[in-house]
């Protein structure tokens, strides 16, 4: 269980969660037409993102709003179990206060992207 954060823990918890992901029924189609065969690449990109929000490495450049507003097919629950598998991922890596700064993060962008996606926000 990592006790501070940096890039290593951070690629440790996006690989962790994607493989959640890539294993989920309900958000797997969405991932894979979004993603395709690019995991790779997605997956390096998703640790430049979290390492540039958690640690301010300034690594990612990108729109991530208008990205996901093009994806098609999203409904609600997606952000439930996108939120739900995310914190699992992170409270099983990271100590609690960890885990939670991860997750304060998580709700703030599901909830950005649900308000986008559907003018709402029912993200718990």
């Amino acid at each position: 269980m990592y006790d501070e954060l940096n890039k290593a823990a951070i690629s440790e918890l996006v690989h962790e969660f994607y493989g959640d992901v890539r294993r989920d029924p309900q958000l797997l189609a969405i991932f894979d037409a979004a993603i395709g065969d690019n995991w790779t690449a997605h997956l390096g990109r998703m640790v430049e993102f979290w390492s540039t929000v958690m640690l301010a490495t300034h690594e990612f450049k990108g729109n991530v709003y208008g990205t996901h507003m093009a994806i098609g097919g999203v409904v609600p629950d997606h952000f439930q179990r996108w939120l739900a598998l995310f914190e699992a991922a992170a409270r099983r890596l990271f100590v609690p206060a960890l885990a939670e700064e991860f997750l304060v993060v998580a709700r703030r962008i599901a909830a950005s992207l649900q308000y986008g996606f559907f003018g709402s926000v029912e993200v718990h």
